[in-house]
C-alpha cells in the first residue's frame, strides 16, 4: 500500500511556535511531527508517500522527511483546496488503484496499521476510519435533582469521534470531491450506502492545532523514547 499524508495545514492556531513551519513539519521532540507518522507507515510496509501540501512548501517536505525510509512525492496544490480536494489532489497521484493509507499530518496515534489494512481488507467497503472514544474537554457534573452527587474530570463519553486517519479504496478514492471536506461530503455519502467501515482506537490519539497541544505531543514523545519502532507497526 501506499499512503497519503494531508499536510496543508498552516499552523497559525501554533502562532510563533510554529517558527513559519508548515504544521506538520513543527519539531515535537527534535524531530517534524510528521517525521512520526513516516516512520509508523514505513514499519508497516509502506514504501512510497505522497504529500498534499501548500504551493512551495513541497521541497520542505521532500528534505525533512526524505531520509526516512519511504520515497516522500510532495503534491503542491495550486491553490487551497480543502481536505477532500488536497486528498483528491494526492490521490491521483497513487501509482495503484487498489487502497491506500490517508493521514491528516498534524496527529499522533499510536496506531496500528498493520492491523488497520488487515481489518478494512476483510471487512471490505470503500473505506476504513479510525475511530476513538470521545472525552469530554470539561469536567463533568453529576446532578441528582438540584443537589451536586459528583464530578467526573474529563471522563470518556459514550461517543466515537474520526481520528484523521483512514483506508480509503478506489471506489472512495474516485468519489473525492475537487474542493472542500470529505468527511461532510464523501463520507456521509458512503456511510448512508452502508460502505464506511470503523476501526477502533482507544490509544493514544494527540492533534497538535495549539502550543497546548504541542507541550502534550513533547511529553508523549518524551515518555516513550524510540517510538515508533518497527514493533508498533
Amino acid at each position: 500500500m501506499e499512503a497519503i499524508i494531508l499536510a496543508g495545514g498552516k499552523g497559525e492556531r501554533l502562532g510563533d511556535v510554529s517558527g513559519g513551519l508548515p504544521k506538520p513539519l513543527v519539531p515535537v521532540g527534535g524531530r517534524p511531527l510528521a517525521a512520526y507518522q513516516v516512520a509508523q507507515l514505513a514499519a508497516a510496509g509502506v514504501r512510497r508517500v505522497v504529500v498534499s501540501c501548500a504551493a512551495g512548501t513541497g521541497a520542505r517536505f521532500r528534505d525533512a522527511l526524505g531520509a526516512i525510509g519511504p520515497a516522500i512525492d510532495p503534491i503542491e496544490e495550486p491553490e487551497p483546496l480543502g481536505r477532500g480536494g488536497g486528498l483528491r489532489l494526492a490521490s491521483e497521484a497513487l501509482g495503484e488503484g487498489g487502497p491506500c493509507f490517508a493521514v491528516n499530518g498534524d496527529e499522533l496515534v499510536d496506531l496500528d496499521f498493520r492491523a488497520l489494512a488487515a481489518r478494512h481488507g476483510e471487512r471490505g467497503g470503500a473505506a476504513t476510519i479510525v475511530v476513538t472514544p470521545l472525552r469530554s474537554p470539561f469536567g463533568i457534573v453529576e446532578l441528582d435533582g438540584d443537589t451536586i452527587a459528583a464530578f467526573r474530570e474529563a471522563p470518556v463519553l459514550g461517543e466515537w469521534v474520526s481520528c484523521g486517519v483512514y483506508v480509503i479504496g478506489a471506489e472512495a478514492r474516485g468519489r473525492l470531491p475537487e474542493r472542500g471536506d470529505h468527511e461532510t461530503t464523501t463520507f456521509p455519502a458512503l456511510a448512508a450506502e452502508g460502505s464506511l467501515r470503523a476501526f477502533r482506537h482507544k490509544g493514544v490519539w494527540l492533534t497538535v492545532n495549539t502550543p497546548k497541544d504541542l507541550r502534550a505531543a513533547e511529553r508523549f514523545v518524551a515518555e516513550h523514547p524510540g517510538w515508533p519502532s518497527a514493533s508498533d507497526a
